[in-house]
């Protein structure tokens, strides 16, 4: 009998945390089950902090804690790109940073916290055209300064993952598409989030459209879900602060269970693409925002990434993937057994 092709479960674990203080999130990860977490905002005591915040020792209490508690940090859930593609005053409160100096200091920052963290995976995003402008006016300029992102990435032995999300330059798979075969680069990878392309009024196969377009370059995926109330006449800029109906993977209008049976074929070839960059699997990382969700991140609660992660398992059941939840053996384990 042939094995289940296998995800890695992950999550971004400030999303379960009601305060974001360290404590909350490793606590309800490990009782979640999960093994690994991408690190975004955290607070370790001296108030909540973006990851890119953190200093020496907050990284190391980070680090000391998550021993502790069994985790290991799957990507750094970076902001990397979610900044103006070009100096204009379009009316968003988005800033500008001019591009070398942008390279050398938050890139490169990412990359630090990256070995720190001991992951391969960094999360980032395609810039910000001028709103009302054509996305794909500005691929030129965003292919130039990702590929040296990734060039970046490379000489690190990291690997940049470029998420699809609304109101950026690669707002659609089809644009992320062009820009993944564009750049060219074995230091980046594309990753699909269903949600965030169901908010800007796709529908399901249009949203199943997408991801095929995507996968030639996906390397790994978010787990979040929309279900759409009213019809969303015209696609362009979201307010993405008044996104309010966010649902877990089995409850959207995405048709997880749709692309998750075509995605685990192609999991045990992408495995093996991921593990010779030293990444240990493919992952499927948990951002459910089914507490609501904005530009920098969401919230669910432990509660509500305890329902998202429950839902995904079902979808994932159905769709015939398999995965890993602590279990007795591992506790076993733990205690030296």
């Amino acid at each position: 009998m042939n094995e289940l092709p296998q995800v890695l479960l992950s999550g971004f674990a400030d999303e379960a945390a009601n305060d974001k203080l360290a404590v909350q999130q490793f606590s309800a990860f490990a009782a979640l089950g999960l093994e690994y977490y991408s690190l975004r905002f955290i607070d370790v005591g001296n108030g909540i902090k973006n990851v890119m915040q953190l200093n020496k020792s907050e990284i190391s209490k980070v680090r000391k804690m998550e021993g502790e508690y069994g985790l290991n940090v799957a990507s750094i859930g970076s902001p990397i790109g979610k900044v103006k593609l070009v100096d204009s005053d379009d009316g968003s409160k988005n800033k500008f940073v001019k591009f070398d100096k942008y390279l050398a200091t938050d890139v490169q920052k990412a990359c630090d916290l990256a070995h720190a963290f001991e992951t391969k995976l960094i999360r980032g995003f395609s810039f910000y055209h001028p709103i009302g402008s054509d996305p794909y006016d500005h691929i030129p300029q965003a292919v130039d300064q990702l590929g040296q992102i990734a060039e970046m990435c490379h000489r690190s032995d990291l690997t940049f993952g470029l998420e699809v999300e609304a109101n950026l330059i690669g707002q659609t798979g089809d644009i992320l598409a062009e820009i993944h075969k564009k750049v060219n680069h074995p230091a980046m990878m594309l990753i699909f989030d269903a949600g965030n392309l169901v908010c800007q009024g796709y529908t399901p196969d249009e949203v199943y459209q997408q991801y095929v377009k995507m996968k030639p370059g996906l390397g790994w995926m978010h787990i979040k879900d929309y279900k759409v109330t009213k019809p969303i006449t015209e696609k362009g800029h979201i307010d993405e602060d008044a996104l309010k109906n966010f649902v877990p993977s089995d409850l959207g209008d995405s048709a997880h269970e749709r692309i998750l049976r075509d995605f685990g074929a192609m999991i045990p070839k992408l495995e093996k693409k991921l593990q010779k960059r030293g990444i240990p699997g493919v992952f499927l990382d948990l951002e459910p925002h089914v507490k609501g969700g904005g530009q920098f991140g969401g919230f669910s609660g432990p509660d509500g990434m305890g329902v998202a992660l429950r839902g995904l398992c079902r979808t994932l059941d159905f769709a015939g993937v398999d995965y890993h939840l602590r279990d007795f053996d591992d506790i076993c384990a733990a205690r030296g057994f």
